[in-house]
């Protein structure tokens, strides 16, 4: 083994619950210092079957699943309107490791974005009122200009969540953890539901 090199994957030593073996792994991630930990690519496909990809920020994580926020009138939630599945990509390379996880996706409840939305800095909060995200303007001047309309409107006050931003949660159905090996013998282990929905454990070729 090479130096620095991780000893491989085990399937004896991975947690049963795939939610906490991500934890682990997000936590290693978190203490290499890889900035920011938890960015994800989030990839969607059209009614037409056209993918597309972009980066988003998880901010939350629990046993229900991966949570993201965005604005819903952007092609991202456009895109899950019409095909309610996506996929999603964490990539840290220092540590020689990704995760991929794919899923059905839900809205958050109003109550849960809310809560998210109060937590945000104030000049994030004014973006998602200012931009109309993923539609054409005319020009960066145009945005500036709708973002001092929003903070002069929201002056001495408080700024309510729009109700077109909220959260979506991808309920994950599979996750593989992947891990660099020596002479590109990658680990690659699959977590995937059966039909009695309890999580069965493969390891797939490289």
């Amino acid at each position: 083994m090479k130096d620095g090199q991780k000893p491989p994957l085990r399937l004896d030593s991975m947690d049963a619950d795939p939610i906490k073996q991500f934890a682990q792994w997000f936590q290693d991630a978190e203490q290499a210092e890889i900035v920011p930990c938890n960015a994800m690519t989030l990839a969607t496909s059209s009614r037409q079957g056209k993918p597309s990809a972009r980066m988003v920020l998880l901010k939350e994580l629990d046993e229900r699943g991966f949570v993201f926020f965005t604005n819903y009138e952007s092609r991202k939630a456009q895109e899950l309107q019409e095909t309610p599945f996506a996929a999603l990509l964490f990539s840290w390379l220092s540590l020689s490791r990704q995760v991929r996880v794919e899923g059905a996706v839900e809205p958050l409840g109003a109550d849960e974005s809310d809560l998210y939305f109060a937590s945000r800095p104030r000049g994030h909060q004014i973006e998602a009122h200012a931009s109309s995200q993923s539609q054409v303007i005319k020009d960066r001047i145009f945005l500036e200009q709708q973002f001092q309309d929003v903070t002069r409107k929201f002056e001495g006050q408080g700024v309510p969540r729009p109700p077109h931003w909220g959260g979506y949660r991808v309920v994950p159905e599979l996750l593989e953890f992947w891990q660099e090996g020596e002479n590109r013998l990658h680990d690659r282990l699959r977590y995937r539901r059966d039909h009695a929905d309890h999580w069965v454990i493969e390891r797939l070729a490289p």
